[in-house]
């Protein structure tokens, strides 16, 4: 098993650790950080953010990003696994609602 990556929301300050095979998008929900998110399979473009330092890897050859996109450091993070820390920039982002202890 890889070992846990921190990823790093550079506007709002917060962390979460990132794992493989987990995408930045499901490691950022399960520490209750919600990055906006559509279809989840990197097409839509709808998680797009900028990473300003750091390295993922793709679960798709060639995710919605283009070429110069990539250059630029835009990643896809449903669709992207780090491979390093990363910080990113996701303005939308936001704090997940704590549940209640279900128990169901």
């Amino acid at each position: 098993m890889e070992q846990a990556l921190r990823v790093t929301l550079a506007g709002q300050g917060w962390s979460f650790d990132a794992q493989a095979p987990a995408t930045v998008l499901q490691s950022a929900e399960r520490a209750g950080v919600r990055l906006p998110s559509s279809c989840r399979n990197g097409t839509c473009r709808t998680c797009i953010c900028l990473s300003t330092s750091g390295a993922v890897r793709y679960l798709i050859e060639w995710p919605g990003l283009s070429l110069d996109e990539k250059r630029e450091g835009y990643i896809l993070p449903c669709v992207a696994i780090a491979v390093t820390d990363l910080l990113i920039e996701a303005p939308a982002a936001s704090r997940l609602p704590v549940p209640p202890d279900s128990g169901a």
